[in-house]
């Protein structure tokens, strides 16, 4: 019988000096008309340069989140990585960040999987009536302790899950190769 595949929840590590950067810009130096425009698990349809403002000065990180939304910004070496381990899970958008023109890109996640067991997962909260929403009645309203069911991913090497797209979530393989490049401001937490 095959090795189940191990899959892993990527997140900023909040480490003490790091920088903190701020809402991704358009081209004219506007917030983006949707900030989960680049974490919904869909491609994004962004023409132009972007440019993320640092919020609080620090050492810069390979791997840092970006605004409201946590959108994913990565190092070049970073974004080498998962474009030759998950080439047609992922899209590039570059980046500048002061100081850095042409070293960062966001990285957008372009699939979405159902997957979350919430029966394994530690909390799954959904809308209910009385929360008075009805547009999201059904739907996830937290997830804590996220665990997916692995035999519903396929193919996916990097995604968002259906419902809960806060969570992206990579393969094991991507984790080792980010470990064994150093990658500064990543922890994983199993899924």
């Amino acid at each position: 019988m095959p090795k189940q595949p191990r899959y892993f929840s990527l997140e900023p590590d909040m480490q003490r000096g790091r920088w903190s950067l701020d809402e991704p810009l358009d081209g004219q130096g506007r917030e983006m008309e949707s900030f989960r425009e680049f974490t919904s698990g869909r491609p994004s349809h962004v023409s132009g340069r972007l440019s993320i403002p640092i919020d609080v000065p620090g050492r810069p990180l390979e791997y840092s989140t970006a605004g409201a939304a946590l959108t994913p910004v990565v190092h070049i070496k970073v974004a080498t990585l998962f474009a030759e381990l998950a080439p047609d899970d992922v899209q590039w958008i570059p980046v500048a960040i002061q100081g850095f023109p042409d070293t960062y890109q966001i990285l957008v996640a372009t699939k979405v999987v159902r997957c979350i067991d919430d029966k394994a997962s530690r909390e799954v909260l959904l809308w209910k009536p009385e929360d008075e929403r009805p547009d999201k009645l059904g739907q996830y309203r937290s997830v804590a302790g996220l665990r997916i069911d692995r035999t519903k991913v396929g193919d996916a090497k990097v995604f968002r899950t259906w419902g809960w797209t806060v969570a992206l979530i990579v393969t094991e393989d991507i984790k080792l190769a980010m470990e064994r490049a150093n990658v500064t401001g990543a922890k994983f937490e199993e899924v």
